[in-house]
């Protein structure tokens, strides 16, 4: 909880004028029941109608003056409300920029959407309602019973037997609640997960006809979240009417016992009228305080899920050593590489990974599904670090430069083409915010995308669908290989990046990379032969270990791996003798 009150020390001075405002309120609704006491009890029984009047004025305002009050303290506990969300929000967005791949895989997605909306916003309920309702009851509370007890103390002792039974009530709540809404939170995230999983796969839900199956499964988790909700809601619904009914029992004890004080007049009717207001402001205080702490067993779920995202430690982060020199030539060096991922049984994905990839270099790696192709580029721009072993870069231990002068360096496109709503200009731009326009036609023009661009009635400007909906897989794959090369990057790593585009669009692409006048080092995983061919330099992956390594034709004739590969793709048999 130190960690989340820290938020409200920028807005001090609002969560300090708060409750001073709250205070003026509440004295205002203590001192009402006195001035009508006065009104009953001296100027309704005498008839002084000018008494009357002066006091009815006086009370007038008090009021005002309450409600003075009452306006300033919903004002500022909303500002830190607001503002307290606002911050959290933002942090827990940047603790999550911050994950490594592997924190990234402790939390679903969806849960992490819940965390940052769901539960921020009932922190934030919490914040305002401890700012309102959290100073109101307790002061109003408290204030009454005092104000009872200097009426009439013998009365005052039926207060004195309820509060033990409404308090019984409010601890139940808070020992079956929170369990509760923990269980409430996490059906919630259920929901999110089926949902999310929907709407990105519609296209594969519709084309496999498994509507009714989705719906099935929605409903499924939907009404989990529906009866936990309900048993929640049982729970509160139980305390409540035990709360009116002890409520109701307690006014009707003082007017009995009131009604016999007066008639032996040790009460007079305007102190009974004003101890039954101090008995109802009482038993509201409770019932308000009853459901702050409902809110707070839902919050307490709440505030464990972030702490529990604030509190966890980045695995990937700078070393105190870490050097911010920028990386010129982009020579990249395994050594000894054995990687596995994190809380991963069995045999680590990557074995005894060495080889040398120099400046300019155009690296292609192959092998089956699983080889562990993907998971090798990953360790390159830190994604994830090695089990065991070096990755070098310009002879630097990559672990020795900062996470931002490392990726700075370093473009990837992966296998699935993310694009981001916008336009295809600033889609283009993201990874280089100062690019000018000239240079924005010119990537792009490099990855074949220029012409299918202009072809657009707003061209550049046209805007992006969600997760690029009006754009073919091949015409995505262009846009992410344009926005890699707009970075200018010392490393380039192609993630099977081509796989939707034809192999025509594919070859003038790679013609374009080798006219690079700043040629980066460059990473191609693919699974066509044919985009392999020309490259430097070839490693064959099988079950996490490199086979072989060498160029086209050297392969060709020493790895029979690679010569399946080749024969199966290019439909040419060949016998080989040694």
């Amino acid at each position: 909880m130190k960690i989340l009150a820290t938020y409200l020390k920028p807005y001090w001075k609002a969560t300090l004028l708060a409750p001073i405002l709250m205070i003026i309120e509440v004295a205002t609704n203590l001192i009402q029941p006195l001035l009508m006491v006065e009104i009953v009890d001296e100027g309704i029984k005498s008839g002084n109608v000018t008494y009357i009047i002066r006091l009815g004025v006086i009370m007038v305002g008090i009021a005002l003056f309450g409600i003075i009050g009452g306006l300033g303290n919903v004002y500022f506990s909303s500002i830190v409300a607001q503002n307290y969300g606002t911050d959290l929000r933002t942090d827990l967005f940047k603790k999550v920029q911050s994950f490594s791949f592997e924190n990234l895989d402790k939390f679903k997605t969806a849960s992490l959407i819940t965390r940052l909306t769901n539960d921020v916003m009932q922190i934030q309920n919490i914040v305002l309602a401890m700012l309102r309702v959290l100073v109101r009851a307790p002061l109003l509370g408290i204030g009454s019973i005092v104000m009872a007890l200097t009426l009439n103390p013998g009365l005052a002792s039926i207060l004195l037997m309820t509060i033990p039974i409404l308090a019984l009530s409010i601890l139940f709540v808070i020992k079956k609640g929170i369990p509760i809404f923990t269980k409430v939170q996490k059906k919630l995230d259920r929901v999110n997960t089926v949902m999310r999983e929907n709407l990105t796969g519609i296209r594969v839900v519709k084309a496999f006809v498994r509507s009714d199956y989705e719906k099935q499964r929605f409903c499924e988790a939907n009404n989990d979240l529906r009866d936990i909700t309900m048993k929640a809601s049982r729970i509160v619904g139980i305390t409540m009417p035990v709360m009116m009914v002890v409520m109701n029992f307690s006014i009707v004890a003082i007017i009995w016992f009131g009604g016999i004080k007066a008639n032996y007049g040790d009460m007079q009717v305007g102190q009974i009228m004003a101890f039954i207001n101090y008995m109802m402001q009482v038993l509201f205080s409770l019932i308000m305080l009853s459901f702050m702490l409902m809110m707070v067993s839902r919050a307490k779920a709440s505030t464990d899920r972030i702490i529990e995202v604030l509190k966890t430690k980045t695995d990937i982060h700078d070393t105190l050593e870490a050097s911010d020199e920028p990386i010129k030539n982009g020579h990249v060096d395994f050594k000894e590489v054995f990687f596995r991922y994190p809380n991963a049984g069995g045999e680590p994905v990557l074995k005894n990974i060495t080889f040398r990839a120099i400046s300019g270099e155009t690296v292609a790696i192959i092998g089956a599904t699983g080889s562990g192709k993907s998971s090798l580029v990953n360790l390159i721009p830190r994604f994830y670090d090695v089990t065991e072993g070096k990755v070098l870069i310009d002879g630097k231990d990559i672990r020795n430069i900062k996470l931002n002068t490392l990726r700075n360096c370093v473009s990837m496109v992966l296998q699935e083409s993310i694009l981001f709503s916008g336009t295809i200009m600033e889609n283009l731009r993201w990874g280089r915010d100062d690019a000018k326009d000239e240079e924005v036609i010119e990537a792009a023009k490099k990855a074949d995308a220029h012409d299918f661009i202009t072809h657009f009635p707003d061209g550049y400007n046209t805007v992006v669908g969600q997760r690029g909906v009006n754009l073919s897989g091949g015409q995505k794959q262009r846009l992410a290989i344009a926005r890699a090369l707009l970075k200018n990057p010392v490393i380039l790593i192609m993630d099977d990046s081509t796989s939707a585009i034809d192999m025509g669009t594919e070859a003038r692409i790679q013609s374009a990379l080798k006219v690079l006048l700043k040629k980066p080092t460059c990473f191609i995983i693919a699974q066509r032969i044919s985009t392999v061919l020309e490259a430097d330099k070839i490693i064959v992956l099988e079950d996490g270990e490199i086979i072989n390594i060498g160029n086209h034709s050297e392969l060709l004739q020493k790895c029979s791996i690679y010569q399946d590969i080749y024969y199966s793709q290019m439909g040419k048999e060949v016998v080989w003798h040694d």
